[in-house]
């Protein structure tokens, strides 16, 4: 076996390889010995069927399995002699000669592309900061009574907006129900846009035991193919309205609710939450702007390898979050986003790739600077972990697995990184 490696494009290397006749025919052999079981021919039993026999009969099929076999032996060969070759992902194979003389292909390898580090030290960075005022603590205090409200059964008027109605609703469409469109003692807050449009704003007015007849119209892009752009009429039958109670701020409440003593301690503890999130969001600001701008500074040629592998995560997540919800996100591309899958991986690719440059940046910074975990960074990590649960070091170990364990190196790795940066650059 004969190989040359040569530069490609875009952080690849194409590895030339040619293997002797004689290697070619070793390798036949060695891919028949593990494939001859799925080879049948007439007269001979299954897995029995000689070799010439088997190739002759399904000529094609041997020779596939042949080549691959060929393939992966001596690309594996390759990279046991040329330690200097790491690929970050699969190749790409080409075959391009086969003959009385034996194999010749081409493997395309993409490897981690070379970055080149801008300046990651001295540099200026803007300091961000976010203060707590009097309009933010008045937004918790707020949320706080929505969450704490009660709901009252009102008599004597007709439902409006904010209220919370007790219905039951049957659509039709032609004079045909549909799927979907029939509920029983549905609760409907007035107002949410939840519903089609314009079916809350007839509710609205309605008193309790009133039955009516309400004409909606389904939007263009609604996402039953059956009721896109169909008129339906709902019959309605209102029968409870519950007005939301806000309750009053007070002592008691917060002691009860919030575990505060009073009114005045219980601000107090929304102002301090509040500044210690804000100084969290100030702090990945910051560490985002770093990075950002070094990144910016870098030069690095990203394979299309790395990028595709980075849009695939990006769609697994969001993908993931619709499943959730019980939507497919293909529907809801289709649907609601009016883009096929395709056009949503393009509209990916510049987020994606710089993506990979930033984690390529950090990886070389972490390089350059030796920035690791040690195992008494991980223990002390674990410490706190244990404690918070009520249990020693060791017994938390224990209930601790691998996957957890890299977890929480790699975030002891960039807490350090992020150290380093701050330390050794001007934020100000």
């Amino acid at each position: 076996m004969k190989y040359v490696v040569e530069q490609g494009e875009k952080s690849t290397l194409k590895i030339a390889i040619s293997i002797t006749a004689k290697e070619w025919d070793e390798v036949q052999t060695a891919s028949y010995e593990k494939t001859k079981g799925k080879y049948q021919v007439q007269g001979f039993r299954k897995g029995h069927v000689p070799m010439s026999v088997a190739k002759k009969q399904y000529e094609a099929v041997f020779m596939d399995d042949a080549i691959n076999e060929a393939i992966n032996k001596y690309y594996v060969e390759v990279l046991d002699k040329d330690t200097t070759i790491e690929p970050i992902d699969r190749p790409e194979v080409m075959l391009n000669k086969l003959d009385d003389k034996g194999l010749k292909f081409t493997v395309t390898v993409p490897v981690k592309p070379e970055v080149k580090l801008g300046a990651y030290k001295g540099i200026k960075i803007d300091k961000v900061e976010y203060n707590v005022n009097d309009d933010d603590i008045t937004t918790e205090v707020n949320r706080f009574l929505e969450q704490n409200a009660s709901f009252v059964t009102v008599d004597g008027r007709a439902c409006q907006n904010g209220d919370t109605v007790v219905i039951d609703f049957s659509g039709s469409v032609d004079g045909v129900k549909f799927e979907g469109g029939t509920a029983e003692k549905y609760e409907l807050v007035l107002g949410s846009n939840s519903f089609i449009p314009g079916f809350e704003d007839q509710v609205v007015g309605m008193n309790v035991g009133e039955n009516k007849d309400i004409n909606v119209k389904f939007p263009d892009d609604y996402h039953a193919e059956n009721l896109k752009g169909k008129d339906s009429v709902f019959a309605v039958t209102l029968h409870e309205i519950k007005e939301k109670k806000l309750p009053s701020l007070t002592d008691e409440l917060v002691k009860e609710k919030a575990g505060s003593e009073n009114v005045e301690a219980y601000k107090a503890s929304v102002k301090e939450r509040l500044e210690k999130a804000n100084a969290q969001r100030a702090e990945r600001e910051i560490e985002d702007n770093i990075i950002k701008a070094i990144s910016n500074a870098s030069e690095v040629e990203i394979p299309d390898s790395l990028v595709e592998r980075e849009i695939d995560n990006m769609v697994q997540q969001v993908s993931y979050r619709f499943m959730y919800q019980g939507i497919k996100f293909e529907d809801y591309l289709k649907l609601v986003m009016k883009q096929t899958m395709e056009e949503y991986r393009a509209g990916c690719r510049e987020s994606a790739c710089d993506r990979v440059k930033t984690q390529l940046v950090i990886d070389k910074i972490l390089t350059e600077e030796k920035i690791e975990a040690t195992e008494a960074d991980i223990d002390a990590k674990l410490a706190e972990q244990a404690t918070s649960v009520g249990k020693s070091l060791e017994e938390y170990k224990k209930s601790v697995n691998d996957k957890q364990i890299s977890y929480i190196e790699n975030g002891v790795i960039i807490d350090k990184l992020f150290k380093f940066l701050k330390e050794n650059n001007e934020i100000a």
